[in-house]
């Protein structure tokens, strides 16, 4: 049990409020901080189950997209500050000041790696979020279209 408290619940809950601290600075009110909320511990989540791998960063992404698009169209709101929010837990930060702090270090080889991780990252992050909203709109507009007789 402790194994599953510390492993998943803690960085989930962690990476929860993050995202609800996040809201003040989107200027996101009510019922949205807590649907940010919900939607980065639930990418934190994928991300942690995948095995915190790129691929698990692009999962996670589009775990986020696909929420953040549903929670949009509920709640007749921009699906930017919801997607935004809920991917900064995601963000590798980390990554590049490590990165950079080699650099500066002369560590060719640990930058170089360090380096081509985060960006693996981002470009997941990016991917993923641009895939499932893309795919999301395309399918939403197919299915509630108006009928013609």
């Amino acid at each position: 049990m402790s194994v599953i408290w510390f492993d998943y619940i803690v960085p989930c809950l962690s990476a929860f409020l993050a995202c609800v601290g996040f809201t003040l600075v989107f200027n996101i009110h009510g019922v949205g901080k807590l649907i940010c909320g919900l939607g980065g511990a639930m990418g934190w989540l994928v991300y942690l189950l995948g095995g915190k791998t790129i691929l698990a960063a692009f999962f996670a992404s589009a775990a986020i997209g696909l929420f953040s698009e549903i929670m949009a169209r509920l709640r007749r709101c921009p699906v930017t500050g919801y997607l935004l929010v809920a991917l900064l837990p995601l963000v590798p930060g980390g990554g590049i000041y490590y990165a950079m702090s080699y650099c500066v270090a002369g560590d060719t080889q640990r930058f170089l790696d360090t380096l081509l991780h985060t960006f693996g990252m981002a470009s997941a992050l990016a991917v993923g979020a641009m895939l499932t909203a893309s795919v999301f709109r395309a399918i939403y507009s197919y299915l509630y279209r108006p009928r013609t007789s």
